[in-house]
């Protein structure tokens, strides 16, 4: 929803803030994979139950996730290698961030809550390979209600404010209902293609797309 709502201003509000990102040298590639270490160290404070510091290490891993695709595109430097390492990186960074939840709950005897948990790992990324799969189809997909600058966000909130288990219950109905949402509308938009007997093109995905 976020991404609807700004995704065509975005760019330009990174380019305005944060001009010192857009020196020739930056690789963009760098800022993905900073991305992803920092995302990495989020999950390890989670794990040990430093929410607040895993909650504060996660919104600068998503910040280097923001802009390394608004970085590539204005230097023109966006390639297929990219796209790849940005998407793959994305999610390994889902499934290490709530698997540092499952550690830690695991750890404190919470049963119902590494369920649970475990419910929000495996429908976030079947939320974000539909995506990624439909596009291969498509070339651009877009919907969904919670997509992944939401679940970030919330996961932020909920190692700030200290409502991590609401917040997991949450992202378990809302990605799940996230998924159903884009297997309906797949099939709505690929029907035709069927129906046609045409054979579907595969479209590269975008450098910094999100899911």
């Amino acid at each position: 929803m976020i991404k609807a709502a700004f995704g065509d201003r975005i760019d330009g509000w990174v380019q305005t803030l944060f001009p010192f990102l857009f020196s020739r040298s930056l690789d963009p590639n760098v800022l993905t994979v900073a991305g992803a270490v920092v995302c990495t160290a989020a999950a390890v404070a989670f794990a040990f139950g430093a929410f607040a510091a895993g909650a504060l290490l996660l919104a600068a891993g998503g910040f280097f996730d923001l802009v390394d695709g608004v970085v590539a595109r204005h230097r023109g430097v966006a390639t297929p290698f990219g796209g790849f390492l940005d998407s793959t990186l994305d999610r390994l960074v889902d499934m290490v961030v709530l698997f540092g939840l499952v550690v830690h709950y695991a750890a404190t005897g919470s049963v119902a809550t590494v369920v649970l948990t475990g419910v929000v790992l495996v429908a976030s990324v079947l939320t974000s390979y539909s995506k990624a799969r439909a596009e291969l189809v498509l070339g651009h997909f877009d919907g969904g209600f919670l997509e992944r600058g939401e679940r970030f966000g919330l996961l932020i909130a909920g190692g700030l404010f200290g409502i991590m288990v609401p917040v997991l219950w949450l992202l378990a109905v809302g990605t799940t209902f996230t998924a159903v949402q884009r297997f309906v509308l797949a099939h709505r938009l690929m029907a035709p293609l069927a129906e046609s007997g045409e054979r579907a093109p595969i479209h590269p995905v975008g450098e910094g797309e999100s899911s």
